[in-house]
């Protein structure tokens, strides 16, 4: 048999028999219908009826029925309440990412028990997923450090007999200034002397319950830079104890700026108050002996950090208010440390999540703290910081005790990038309006949220409060987003978000039978049963 090659004339011929053989594709409609005479296609379409009306004559179209979805850029908080979908919500990511707000910081106020600090761990936490640092300046309760552990980062623990934080030591400042040369090398150096300085006024603020004259700040600024040359001439880190020894040696470069006038009688009278005031910091003074000896748990730039002053009770509020603004100075330093070496390019960029939790107790603290934590929290954007600062209600700022004060604790939640509300009471409102522009249906949904818990037969006990997990998260005039902060299993199961670590046990009245007595109880004698007394007659 004879095979014929196939040409290419004739391979095309085949298939397009083939195709030809193949069923039409069904004919379908375009996007305006069937084309052609008496088909139904349309040619103009007519816009929707609109009206307008009361609520009571259109009920259930406003307010809408479905709501607007919510951001998705950022740390998962919760749920929206309204429309049910989950908001992503944190300072950075909105400031960074979303460009929602132009400052990333947050202000959270609420009344105690409705989940203040869990919104601000659930913020560090993701934030530390995204690669931010968080750094708790500062933990009173203590409500961080279990995420902090987690999280593999440093817990720093301050008090009496539990550790101590020198205000003197320069941190870090020395080793980077020696990688660094010329300005940034000499601003390292400047911004760690001034740092030091201005805690030691603070420290001395809160002792007098006022801050320092002119004439001391002077002393100790010039002492403080010859006690840094002493220091670095011998290798050591000086203490509060080596800053009253040069007052005490009274060098020219002090006797100078204490402008006594070549008497040595005048600059002893001048400087005693001052000498009485730092030997109150050395551990005699009701400050303790915190601030008086050698850092014992330096702190690092690279991890994550809380620092647990949950050891000082609560009567010793001056006490408080000293550990926080040490531990606040530590960070801040130990972040312009960090920016001052990424701009150099010696180290990468480090993005820092500072809390700044019971912002209160260091306002109250004596006059000038205010301007101490102002300096401290004002420039946030420009050194690569995200902050939130945590309150109770706008009454612990609005009562301090001087109109400027006040103007300019109030000035912390107005520069906030967003206000996070939990349940407050009505008489928050008028000052809380002042300050953010709130509705009168998102001022009752506030109030509403701080309602007593209700009974629960069925357990005997209160049910939760039922303001508790939610929130209003309001970013300048725009309408307020209410979310709900649930606790995921993970953070449930290593309880990363208990606050009330000392009510896990239930609590006991007397000793129950199963417990065994103390073992000097044995040896005891048993002694013979009391027979009834009868009751005397009168």
């Amino acid at each position: 048999m004879k095979l014929r090659r196939r040409t290419p004339s004739t391979a095309s011929s085949a298939a397009s028999s083939a195709v030809s053989q193949a069923p039409a594709a069904a004919p379908r409609p375009r996007a305006r219908g069937w084309a052609g005479p008496g088909r139904g296609g349309v040619a103009y379409v007519e816009a929707p009826a609109e009206w307008r009306a009361t609520t009571v004559q259109a009920c259930g179209l406003w307010p809408f029925a479905a709501g607007t979805g919510s951001p998705m850029t950022g740390v998962p908080l919760g749920r929206n309440l309204v429309s049910g979908a989950t908001l992503c919500c944190d300072p950075i990511s909105w400031f960074q990412r979303a460009k929602l707000i132009s400052n990333p910081s947050c202000f959270v106020l609420s009344k105690p028990g409705l989940g203040k600090s869990t919104v601000v761990r659930r913020m560090a936490l993701g934030l530390a997923g995204y690669g931010t640092i968080p750094m708790v300046l500062g933990d009173l309760k203590p409500d961080y450090v279990d995420l902090v552990e987690a999280l593999g980062g440093q817990v720093i623990r301050l008090g009496r007999g539990r550790g101590h934080l020198n205000v003197l030591d320069p941190g870090e400042a020395n080793e980077a200034a020696d990688r660094l040369t010329g300005s940034a090398r000499a601003a390292v150096l400047a911004d760690a002397h001034g740092r030091r300085t201005t805690m030691v006024s603070a420290l001395l603020t809160i002792l007098r319950t006022s801050p320092p004259t002119d004439r001391e700040e002077s002393i100790l600024d010039r002492a403080l830079k010859v006690l840094d040359e002493r220091s670095r001439a011998h290798g050591r880190t000086p203490v509060l104890a080596d800053l009253l020894a040069v007052i005490r040696e009274a060098p020219e470069d002090v006797r100078a700026v204490a402008v006594d006038h070549g008497r040595i009688e005048r600059y002893r009278e001048l400087t005693e108050p001052l000498e009485a005031s730092l030997l109150a910091l050395l551990g005699s003074g009701r400050l303790g002996e915190i601030f008086s000896s050698p850092t014992s748990h330096p702190m690092r730039r690279d991890r994550p950090v809380v620092f647990d002053v949950s050891s000082i009770n609560d009567a010793e509020t001056d006490l408080q208010a000293a550990a926080l603004l040490a531990c606040w100075s530590a960070g801040f330093g130990a972040i312009n440390i960090a920016n001052a070496l990424a701009d150099a390019g010696l180290e990468p960029q480090r993005h820092y999540f500072v809390v700044l939790d019971e912002l209160w107790r260091a306002l109250r603290a004596g006059r000038g703290m205010v301007d101490r934590v102002d300096a401290l929290t004002r420039l946030n954007r420009q050194g690569g910081v995200g902050q939130a600062m945590v309150s109770h209600t706008m009454s612990d700022l609005m009562s301090l005790p001087t109109a400027e004060d006040r103007a300019k604790a109030r000035g912390f939640v107005e520069r906030s990038g967003m206000v996070i509300c939990g349940g407050l009471p009505s008489a928050e409102m008028p000052m809380l309006r002042s300050v953010v522009g709130f509705t009168r249906a998102e001022e009752d949904l506030l109030v509403s949220w701080q309602d007593p818990p209700a009974w629960d037969p069925d357990a005997g006990a209160q049910a939760d409060p039922p303001g508790r997990g939610n929130f209003l998260v309001k970013v300048g005039g725009r309408p307020g987003i209410p979310v709900h902060v649930a606790l995921t299993s993970v953070e449930t199961e290593k309880g990363l978000h208990e606050t009330n670590a000392r009510w896990r046990v239930t609590s006991r009245i007397g000793a129950p039978r199963e417990l065994a007595l103390p073992p000097t109880s044995a040896a005891l004698p048993v002694l013979p049963a009391v027979p009834d007394v009868p009751a005397l007659q009168p």
